[in-house]
């Protein structure tokens, strides 16, 4: 680790994002070897990533019902830009 990741880690920590959110983020950044650790670790975690990775916006099957998919998708792209 170093002294530029310790730092931008508290910049994310003060975010205060989800703790499932981390580590999905972790499991897209991953090499082959941490991202078979991290899916050890959070299985489920790692199953529900799967399925959202590959629906369709992120929007599982039994989600759809009433999903405008035009504002989730200009909500995603604006997410975490400053108001």
């Amino acid at each position: 680790m170093s002294l530029h990741s310790y730092h931008y880690s508290s910049l994310i920590s003060a975010e205060d994002p989800p703790f499932s959110s981390l580590i999905m983020a972790a499991m897209r950044k991953a090499d082959t070897q941490n991202l078979g650790r991290l899916q050890l670790a959070f299985p489920e975690i790692w199953d529900e990533f799967k399925k959202r990775y590959n629906a369709r916006l992120g929007v599982l099957p039994e989600e759809a019902a009433g999903i405008d998919y035009g504002i989730l998708a200009e909500q995603i792209r604006t997410m975490g830009r400053p108001k």
